[in-house]
């Protein structure tokens, strides 16, 4: 009788066995799965200017140069700010793209130039 009990658990073991595996994948047909940020490409770049507005939620600068242009940039809670960043400072922004949205993710400004005064002596 105990010859047949473990003849047949033996055969229970055996007939499910396959059944156990196939639930379980194996470590080598597994992938990780891709956080959704790294799907999308997000560049950084870096780019200097004279503020034209600012705000709580966005900032406009002009860049120098032989034609002037207007970047306007998002803000957001989690962008970094050193200096006094008002109308008619010089800055330098970090920032990074994401589409065609343009958020700041630091700030780097210097005091505005004063006014020249050309008094001679």
């Amino acid at each position: 009788m105990r010859k047949l009990v473990s003849i047949a658990a033996l055969a229970a073991v055996i007939t499910a066995a396959p059944f156990v595996y196939a639930q379980t994948p194996t470590s080598s047909s597994a992938k990780p799965a891709k956080p959704a940020a790294a799907s999308k490409s997000v560049a950084t770049h870096t780019t200097n200017g004279t503020v034209k507005s600012v705000d709580a939620t966005s900032l406009v600068i002009t860049k120098a140069g032989g034609k002037s242009q207007d970047m306007t940039f998002a803000l957001d809670p989690s962008t970094q700010k050193q200096g006094a960043v008002e109308v008619g400072s010089m800055v330098t922004v970090h920032y990074k793209t994401e589409g065609s949205t343009m958020t700041a993710t630091a700030i780097t400004a210097k005091p505005a130039k004063a006014a020249k005064t050309s008094a001679k002596k």
